[in-house]
């Protein structure tokens, strides 16, 4: 179980809301959000309703200033905790769309990843990843090498394609 407490002022101060589960719409709590504490788990804050928009990854600390966790704005408008998991973590990369790729077919690289990955350029050769599968545990996926960029969270038996990814694992 999470919790996460978000503050309509910097350093912790204003009206605050306090949450523990997702949460599609927290626009009815507050107006504007300047920090945060993130007591227990992980979590994904989204800015706007019904988990759309920019996305931003959250760990277990203190975030008295919006710009710590983001770029240009203060507005967040929904959240999910994300499951802890203890088992695994695999998910498969694919050079080509549609998930082609296999080696048996020869038609490009697939590669299944089971731990974090900072760069996939460096790693694989491959410049982006336009198709994917989530095996096992969430990921957090970047838009550029090193952790940096726009964050993409998914979960397992997740498919996705036409879409350059950079890869983190979440939990």
């Amino acid at each position: 179980m999470g919790r996460i407490t978000f503050y309509e002022d910097r350093s912790f101060q204003g009206r605050c809301y306090e949450c523990s589960s997702d949460c599609p719409n927290l626009q009815t709590y507050f107006s504007s959000c300047n920090s945060i504490r993130v007591d227990s788990g992980s979590w994904m804050l989204y800015e706007r309703p019904n988990y759309q928009g920019n996305q931003y990854l959250l760990r277990c600390r203190e975030y008295p200033d919006y710009q710590q966790w983001m770029d240009l704005s203060d507005s967040i408008s929904s959240c999910l905790l994300i499951p802890q998991h203890s088992g695994t973590y695999r998910m498969k990369i694919y050079e080509r769309d549609k998930f082609k790729g296999q080696m048996e077919d020869h038609k490009g690289l697939m590669v299944e990843l089971t731990e974090d990955c900072s760069c996939i350029q460096d790693s694989f050769h491959l410049n982006e990843v336009p198709s994917l599968h989530v095996l096992e545990g969430c990921w957090v996926l970047y838009e550029m090498p090193n952790y940096r960029g726009w964050q993409y969270l998914l979960q397992p038996q997740e498919n996705r394609t036409g879409e350059p990814w950079m890869l983190r694992q979440a939990l």
